[in-house]
């Protein structure tokens, strides 16, 4: 079953209004440079293309590179990415890309990808939900965290991968949410960590419900707060480009401060059309300080080039 494989080509190119998308970020040993490329394919009634976007989070720049549906395929096992001359697989990305203002090539290897766990009742991220067939987002985390090697021409430069660290997630469905925050960090001063929170408006059988998933990977825990493992929010403030946001489980409080930082503009679907424009950053700073029911320290650290996306709105419903 698909659902065991979030990983792996969800749809078909004979869906109408949909779209399917993976994302893989690369952070460099040094933390200099981190850059984040979003292949899918949108099949919208109006329009049916792929497409590969890139975000500097250095700089905040992006590009959308579009082609032809036909110069889209993906395998439905595996993670198999072809888009025109680039590939995107479990081992690999290789880069071809080239337009007026940005011209990008090389190949990033990928060793000892950390996947997600699974169970037969709860296959992702999103727990049982992942066997709810009429959502119009799922989600899946492809790896929480990878070693990188290898490198980009970028233009006349060239960026250095060597020793790096990666994350790979997907999204596929109709539509993003109306509103959402989104968190990840995997760069954190303990190289072992790797941490993830989602919040969301979420449609549901004619109304709707406030759903969120997160997780707290550490070398030697692995830590849920979500919906479905009846996990709650107990604070989520947006200030001065400030995130805060306390969660609970029925063993630990986690502590979450974020800074936003330089963000770009990228594409986001709407019944499989990608005309709407949100801002992410993968420059944020993040803190994290998680606690026992008893106010015991477990753990805290800070982490640098953490990625986030905020549509404020979300705001109104805490």
């Amino acid at each position: 079953m698909k659902v065991f494989k979030p990983w792996a080509f969800q749809g078909s190119l004979n869906r109408k209004n949909y779209f399917e998308g993976w994302y893989f970020k690369h952070v460099s040993s040094n933390m200099e440079d981190v850059w984040s490329f979003i292949p899918g394919v949108a099949l919208s009634a109006a329009y049916r293309h792929a497409f590969i976007q890139v975000l500097n989070g250095r700089t905040g720049e992006s590009h959308v590179f579009e082609y032809e549906v036909e110069e889209f395929s993906a395998s439905g096992r595996e993670l198999n990415v072809h888009i025109g001359k680039s590939r995107f697989t479990s081992s690999e990305i290789f880069l071809d890309l080239k337009n007026t203002s940005l011209k990008i090539s090389g190949k990033i290897a990928y060793t000892s990808l950390e996947p997600y766990p699974s169970t037969l009742f709860t296959p992702g991220i999103m727990g049982w939900y992942s066997f709810v067939p009429f959502m119009e987002c799922k989600h899946g985390i492809v790896s929480m965290q990878h070693k990188l090697s290898g490198g980009l021409h970028v233009d006349k430069d060239y960026i250095d991968f060597n020793k790096g660290t990666g994350y790979i997630e997907k999204d596929w469905g109709s539509s993003f949410p109306e509103s959402w925050v989104w968190l990840h960090c995997n760069t954190f001063n303990s190289s072992q960590s790797s941490f993830t929170f989602s919040v969301a408006k979420i449609p549901w059988l004619g109304s709707y419900f406030i759903g969120f998933i997160s997780f707290l990977k550490l070398e030697d825990k692995f830590i849920n707060f979500s919906t479905w493992s009846k996990a709650k929010i107990e604070k989520l403030e947006y200030v001065n480009n400030r995130l805060d946001i306390r969660i609970a489980n029925k063993e630990y409080k986690l502590e979450i401060e974020a800074l936003n930082n330089q963000a770009g503009p990228l594409k986001a679907p709407k019944l499989g059309s990608m005309q709407r424009i949100i801002k992410e950053t993968v420059d944020a700073a993040i803190s994290l300080s998680l606690t026992d029911k008893t106010g015991k320290i477990i753990f805290q650290d800070k982490g640098k080039r953490a990625g986030m996306e905020l549509i404020e709105k979300i705001l109104d419903y805490f």
